[in-house]
């Protein structure tokens, strides 16, 4: 599947209250997130779920945000401040190679990878980068778009992720995604 980055000026439709009647931050993400972890966000936009993330994580969590559009992360950042959680948010810029996670090895509770794999030249590369910064028994909530990633390209991301050491432990349903809870191993 040919890879295709999301263009900064959509993130502003994404960030739209309708969405949240379909899905909804809190209902998504509440049962995977305790206060006091180190959460992943590749590709936020411009922060749909990140203000719910760094509500979860509390004072003593850290939310850990990459992208390699500079206005999402902009836009990101502005609107964390705006909501008094920038001391939570470390909204990073990522290399167009990597995501330039070294300084997170072996540190990542949860990471959360919402419509952003179909997004990468290498899906493989992406799980190896996530499973070295996740602990051991982390956990990656994966979904993806019905409308932009077929079933059969979603297969090949689990393929990918367990090569890299994630095992699928459930499969939520999150409209209108296809969706899988994987825990590194």
């Amino acid at each position: 599947m040919a890879h295709r980055v999301c263009p900064w000026w959509l993130g502003y439709f994404l960030l739209g209250p309708f969405r949240k009647r379909s899905q909804n931050p809190h209902a998504i993400l509440s049962p995977y997130i305790r206060e006091g972890m180190t959460v992943l966000e590749p590709g936020p936009g411009m922060g749909f779920f990140t203000p719910e993330l760094a509500q979860l994580v509390g004072e003593s969590g850290r939310v850990v945000c990459v992208d390699v559009q500079p206005k999402m992360i902009d836009k990101l950042k502005r609107r964390i401040a705006q909501q008094g959680l920038d001391g939570r948010v470390d909204a990073r810029i990522a290399p167009a190679d990597s995501m330039g996670l070294a300084d997170l090895k072996d540190a990542v509770d949860f990471t959360l990878a919402f419509a952003v794999v179909h997004e990468f030249p290498d899906a493989g590369r992406f799980f190896a980068e996530v499973a070295s910064a996740s602990r051991s028994g982390g956990i990656l909530l994966l979904a993806e778009p019905c409308g932009h990633v077929k079933q059969r390209h979603f297969d090949d991301e689990l393929q990918a992720a367990a090569k890299a050491g994630f095992a699928v432990v459930e499969r939520p349903a999150i409209r209108p995604s296809h969706a899988a809870l994987l825990k590194r191993v």
